[in-house]
């Protein structure tokens, strides 16, 4: 689920498409099986309305604390095209921001510890404007993002040079 192709302008091409790492739904995954058996055992011991009332509870605990961080999970995309940075993010209302890539004056990234266990990081893009740099947390394969988006900025502030010349 990349950027919608009536969104690229023309010549403009996706190049890659990521979210946050699975590790960021650690804690929905939790609040998920506790709350489906506690709901279960809830339900089990109980009956009548107080049944009723112990299933309601699982279920919104679910939907409040499992499913809608799984949905904001799901619809926060970042997009990188042959042009441009693109974050999109929203379940009712999207929003986004989309960055030149002629105007990225620097691209980095850092690994914790936690970070290198897992395969992701944090890149960090810095632009020519008034906001503050974006910083990506939990990009999986934070190296391999870095050094793609690195080569298209390089490539959009030097239009003119060949491949052999940016070596």
């Amino acid at each position: 689920m990349g950027v919608s192709k009536k969104l690229l302008i023309e010549g403009e091409h996706e190049v890659l498409t990521v979210r946050t790492h699975v590790k960021a739904l650690f804690v929905a995954f939790l609040v998920l099986v506790v709350a489906a058996a506690g709901g279960g055992f809830g339900a089990a011991v109980t009956d009548g309305a107080l049944r009723t009332v112990v299933l309601v509870a699982a279920f919104v605990v679910i939907l409040v604390w499992a499913v809608l961080p799984f949905l904001r999970w799901l619809t926060w995309t970042y997009t990188v095209t042959n042009r441009r940075l693109i974050e999109q993010k929203g379940l009712l209302t999207r929003t986004g921001r989309v960055i030149p890539l002629n105007r990225i004056n620097d691209v980095s990234f850092e690994k914790h510890l936690s970070d290198r266990l897992l395969g992701c990081g944090t890149l960090i893009v810095h632009d020519a404007s008034e906001q503050a740099g974006l910083r990506i947390h939990d990009v999986p394969r934070v190296e391999d993002v870095h050094r793609q988006l690195t080569s298209l900025v390089f490539a959009a502030h030097h239009p003119t040079m060949t491949s052999d010349e940016q070596i």
